[in-house]
């Protein structure tokens, strides 16, 4: 790919927009389904639990989740306007267990202690203050929550063309200290591997990636 597209396919991972970006979440959806299916299994969710994600995409994953236990809540919140659109539109079948808040991707738009399980795939590189970020998902996940953080780690990542456009990249060690920094204290490493059709071409990559499993 040109260095031109490259920093356009950059741009709508991180923000999809418009016809560009509906092409991109369902690329997104398809090439990061075994990382945001891993995170989903490990939040361990359970009966009546009021489930967050941050940076839902189109969120075809949805029905996944609301087939795990009984009587949950969903709540998916995005910066991408394009996402938001499309996730409502792909989910409205679940309108009664799920929401979708269209936010600016700084502050949580939640009262304090609203969510029990809370969780996000491939979004930390975008986060402008991380630390300040982890504040804000510890002031609204509740007593004894969990947040799971699922990222691609930085020797992984650092091989992709579109990473060098505005993505901050983390290896284990410096996600364990970032996370040290917040108000978060306690975490659980697990490292998965997989194999997976590259986001710019046609070629298969081996992805390395990390689940985070961070308690209040």
């Amino acid at each position: 790919m040109e260095k031109d597209e490259l920093k356009i396919l950059a741009q709508n991972l991180a923000n999809p927009q418009g016809e560009k970006g509906i092409e991109i979440g369902e690329m997104m959806n398809a090439t990061n389904i075994s990382m945001t299916l891993e995170s989903i299994q490990t939040l361990l969710i359970e009966d009546d639990e009021h489930i967050l994600e941050i940076g839902h995409g189109n969120a075809g994953h949805l029905k996944n989740i609301l087939s795990r236990a009984q009587n949950l809540k969903y709540t998916g919140v995005d910066i991408s306007e394009t996402m938001y659109n499309e996730a409502r539109k792909l989910n409205k079948d679940f309108e009664s267990q799920a929401d979708f808040v269209l936010y600016e991707g700084k502050k949580l738009p939640f009262e304090d202690k609203t969510f029990d399980k809370i969780f996000t795939v491939n979004t930390v590189y975008f986060w402008e203050e991380p630390v300040e970020f982890l504040n804000e998902i510890h002031r609204v996940l509740k007593k004894d929550g969990t947040f799971v953080l699922t990222f691609g780690q930085k020797k992984f990542m650092e091989t992709l063309p579109f990473t060098e456009y505005d993505f901050t990249m983390y290896s284990n060690s410096e996600m364990e200290q970032l996370v040290s920094k917040s108000h978060f204290k306690r975490m659980k490493i697990s490292e998965k591997e997989e194999d997976i059709q590259s986001k710019s071409g046609n070629e298969t990559i081996h992805r390395i990636y990390t689940v985070l499993t961070i308690k209040k």
